[in-house]
């Protein structure tokens, strides 16, 4: 909320959530929720602004991507992610 997109190679993890709201956001956002053992449960491409709800009960988290990123990179349910620590940080 508050910014006019999300960079390129960027993303927001929100943990611990199950749920998201696209309330007062400017820009469509594809979405992972993930479950605790890494695996994606549900995808959301192009979630638009001001939607009320989107969720997966069961998920442990849900990571927020630019658009067109699920697309981009063929992410399905089931899939299994493997996080890392950015090297930036």
């Amino acid at each position: 909320m508050g910014r006019a997109s999300l960079e390129d190679g960027s993303g927001l993890i929100i943990y611990p959530e199950w749920s998201i709201h696209t309330f007062f956001m400017r820009f469509p956002i594809d979405v992972l929720f993930v479950d605790r053992s890494d695996r994606v449960m549900t995808v959301v491409a192009a979630l638009v602004p001001n939607r009320p709800y989107a969720g997966a009960l069961g998920a442990r988290y849900v990571i927020e991507l630019p658009v067109g990123r699920i697309a981009a990179s063929g992410t399905q349910a089931g899939d299994q992610l493997l996080l890392e620590p950015s090297p930036h940080r």
